[in-house]
């Protein structure tokens, strides 16, 4: 599991340079600030966030695998 601090920081880290990127390299590049905010929205209904599930897998920035079944609150 990771801190949503850690997740927050990330995502918004993932927006400011997609949108730096579709201002000044190609507007294309917008789509994926929209795939990080629908991953947002979808994670404020469903709990499931694929961003902690592969910082998890892979155990950087001192996250660890969430237990099956596991509940986020």
């Amino acid at each position: 599991m990771c801190s949503s601090a850690l997740i927050f920081r990330i995502a918004g880290l993932f927006i400011l340079a997609s949108l730096a990127l579709g201002v000044w390299v190609h507007p294309a590049f917008l789509f994926f600030t929209a795939f990080v905010g629908l991953n947002l929205f979808q994670t404020s209904l469903t709990g499931f966030c694929p961003l902690e599930r592969m910082l998890g897998h892979f155990g950087w920035l001192g996250c660890t695998p969430r237990a099956q079944g596991a509940e986020r609150t």
